[in-house]
């Protein structure tokens, strides 16, 4: 495992109790950085905290992201235990039910909508002016290789998936004359519980895509989430990260 050097720096990782964002965290505590965990999920988060203490400082704050006083009350909590914010990872996600557009249930396409793409925006919106006063910040939003190319029957995960990815972009250009970067990744499938809100032909359709003919790794995921956080990314900004496999066509 390479080196990247967090020390010192204090994280917060949502959806961070399993699946990528379990990994993240793993991945920035080996680094050096002390971590929060938002999860809506607080007890399996208290697990995982408990589970990964003895490699430094974690936190955990359980939050509905889609809560936007809810979000704020998270971001006082993680400012008291952790003496700030330098680094944000909105990984918190759903997939969603598998269906074509017209039968999509609206009340599902709400619900990823609110969870896969506003709650990055209100994370990002309540954490960005604690950068912007230190003037620094790293920020990795998690998109999704669906968010470039669109899977048939996953309509809402894939439009949630494209937002991040222009709301990253925008959010950059915004930031660009601060030290603070923002940026995005673009994961193919990973095996985690997400695959059990899937049908099995939804998963089979994904892996027939993926031209390494097999799901990335969380374990390279967060490899990748690392550098990206560290202040060795110091020139890119509002850019697109793929880890694909090599799906993407651009």
């Amino acid at each position: 495992m390479n080196e990247i050097d967090l020390k010192g720096k204090r994280g917060v990782v949502t959806g961070g109790a399993q699946g990528i964002g379990r990994a993240v965290v793993e991945r920035l505590l080996r680094s050096g950085a002390s971590v929060a965990i938002w999860d809506r999920d607080g007890d399996l988060a208290a697990k995982v905290a408990q589970e990964l203490g003895a490699l430094g400082q974690v936190k955990t704050v359980a939050v509905d992201i889609t809560d936007y006083p809810a979000v704020e009350k998270a971001v006082a909590e993680t400012v008291t235990s952790l003496g700030g914010i330098d680094l944000l990872v909105n990984n918190a996600g759903i997939a969603g039910p598998n269906a074509p557009v017209p039968d999509y249930p609206v009340d599902a396409w709400r619900q990823v909508i609110e969870i896969d793409l506003t709650g990055v925006f209100l994370c990002c919106r309540a954490v960005v002016p604690l950068m912007q006063k230190q003037n620094y910040g790293r920020i990795v939003n998690v998109a999704s290789v669906a968010g470039k190319e669109g899977n048939p029957n996953a309509a809402a995960y894939s439009a949630a998936k494209a937002g991040v990815i222009a709301l990253t972009k925008s959010l950059g250009k915004e930031l660009a004359g601060l030290d603070i970067a923002v940026n995005c990744i673009t994961p193919a499938a990973a095996r985690t519980a997400i695959f059990d809100q899937m049908t099995q032909a939804h998963i089979d359709y994904m892996l027939s895509k993926i031209p390494r003919g097999r799901f990335v790794a969380v374990e390279e995921i967060a490899a990748m989430v690392a550098w990206l956080l560290s202040a060795e990314n110091s020139f890119t900004t509002g850019a697109v990260f793929d880890l694909s496999g090599g799906r993407a066509t651009y």
